[in-house]
């Protein structure tokens, strides 16, 4: 009982000790929940509630309520696009000031017209691809890899391009020649071969195109490449050549002509370069070689690794580049046969593909003036020709001293063209003169300079506004008779110096 008693006591203690503690955590659990809304009231009052959203979320609905919704989707979709292509209006053409007005700050208003094309330019390239097939495709990725691999330009549209498609030209000085052309002279640009026997007119006729390109708008810049060491300057300002502002040049071997002639043309100065000629080129191992030394296809070789680039150089130019050749007696041998070609050219074949144009020029009569000898009669035949149809011949007077005969070439062409009326035996009109035989005529026309050009004029307008040839009638072409075989001019022997020489 004793035990009892004295335990009593101790437990009332206890468990009066444990009510206040249970009292005192309710305290404390009030206390935070008081310090907690104070906290929240105050970070409200910092922090207001943002506003409602100007778009908010679509209820769901019927399908009267779902079009509507897409109506009003579409509707701020095509007012976001008007607000954008306005602002970037606004920031190309309003100042600076204006720009802050409308769009709020320079940077937010760039950054929104930024991102509107960024997005119309990618959904108009998506819109391009989906329509462009795979073809399509794949010639665009591979014309884009080539202009940034190699430049713009390496490769174009040859329809589509912006560049001239009619050639530019140099005049060649007769009148006969530039209408036997088809184009009104030399194309710029091109390689042109003139060759035939001696004294024939080849560096006359070269001289008369050096007078025509410096009489040009802005004055020609012309270079003559002396190989023969023969030029007379005479000559040339006899026929019209301002040598003063004629380049000249005697080099002492081929490898130095033709590195200069590549510098010329590299320079896109020079209207006309005429090398003279193709057979005096040495090239620098026969110089230092012995008299009796064999040099097989040395010239040949190195005339076709210097056309190699002087095509290159010349496509980038406007450049003239006129080659002189000679002729030479052809031998026959077991490959050529009988009746192939008795005469070739010097510096083998690679001339005659480099070339556009190739004139084979010639003596066929006199010139007299009583009992003297003046002049020589030429024919020009044109081999080759890339820019008109080939085969074409003109003629025309060389004068001794003087080049090319100006007045009888008017003479001539105003006959064929009814410029020059023949009235009966050799009584000419023209003019509104009479006049008796074809000197009269040509003295008239040499003492009457206004009057020369004023055909020469009429001359030139006809000569290239000339329309172009009438195909050939259906009797013609269906027209059974044998045609003329004509050998080309190659042999089994020039394409063994082709083959050595490439």
């Amino acid at each position: 009982m004793v035990g009892r008693s004295l335990a009593l006591p101790v437990a009332r203690e206890r468990g009066a000790e444990t009510g206040g503690a249970k009292q005192k955590e309710e305290e404390a659990a009030e206390n935070t929940e008081h310090k907690e809304k104070r906290k929240n009231r105050a970070r409200k009052t910092l922090n207001p509630s943002p506003p409602p959203s100007p778009n908010p979320p679509l209820a769901a609905a019927g399908d009267g309520d779902h079009r509507a919704a897409m109506a009003t989707l579409l509707r701020r979709a095509s007012l976001r696009r008007a607000i954008a292509s306005a602002a970037s209006a606004a920031t190309a053409s309003c100042p600076e000031s204006y720009r802050q007005v409308i769009c709020g700050s320079t940077f937010h208003c760039r950054d929104f017209a930024s991102k509107a094309k960024k997005k119309s330019k990618s959904s108009g390239t998506d819109s391009g691809e989906e329509n462009m097939s795979k073809k399509d495709l794949a010639l665009h990725q591979a014309i884009d890899q080539i202009t940034t691999s190699f430049g713009k330009g390496a490769i174009m549209w040859l329809g589509r391009s912006e560049g001239h498609r009619e050639v530019p030209v140099v005049s060649t000085g007769s009148f006969s020649l530039d209408l036997a052309l088809g184009i009104g002279g030399l194309p710029k640009g091109r390689v042109v071969e003139v060759y035939g026997p001696e004294a024939s007119g080849k560096t006359t006729l070269a001289l008369h195109v050096i007078a025509e390109a410096q009489k040009l708008s802005g004055g020609g810049y012309c270079a003559f490449v002396d190989a023969e060491h023969a030029l007379d300057p005479t000559l040339a300002e006899s026929i019209g050549v301002d040598t003063s502002n004629l380049l000249l040049s005697q080099p002492d071997s081929a490898e130095q002509a033709l590195s200069l002639v590549d510098t010329l043309i590299r320079s896109g100065s020079v209207d006309v370069v005429v090398v003279d000629s193709v057979a005096a080129l040495v090239p620098k191992t026969e110089l230092d070689g012995e008299m009796g030394d064999a040099h097989v296809a040395l010239q040949a070789r190195l005339m076709s690794q210097a056309l190699r680039k002087l095509s290159h150089s010349l496509s980038l130019s406007q450049t003239v580049l006129v080659f002189i050749n000679q002729i030479r007696s052809k031998v026959q041998t077991f490959g050529g046969g009988f009746g192939g070609p008795q005469e070739v050219t010097s510096g083998g074949n690679a001339l005659k593909f480099y070339a556009s144009v190739r004139l084979n020029i010639r003596r066929i009569g006199m010139v007299k003036k009583g009992e003297e000898i003046i002049g020589s009669q030429v024919t020009v035949k044109i081999v080759k020709n890339k820019h008109a149809p080939p085969f074409r011949t003109a003629q025309f007077e060389l004068e001794f001293g003087k080049g090319i005969c100006r007045s009888s070439e008017l003479f001539d062409l105003g006959v064929k063209h009814k410029f020059v009326k023949k009235t009966g035996g050799a009584y000419y009109s023209f003019n509104e003169q009479q006049f008796h035989g074809k000197d009269a005529v040509k003295a008239f026309l040499t003492k009457n300079e206004s009057v020369a050009k004023e055909l020469e004029m009429e001359l030139r307008r006809l000569i290239q506004t000339e329309p172009p040839r009438k195909p050939e009638a259906e009797d013609d072409l269906l027209d059974d008779s044998p045609e003329e075989i004509v050998r080309p001019e190659t042999s089994s022997e020039e394409d063994l110096a082709a083959i050595i020489g490439a």
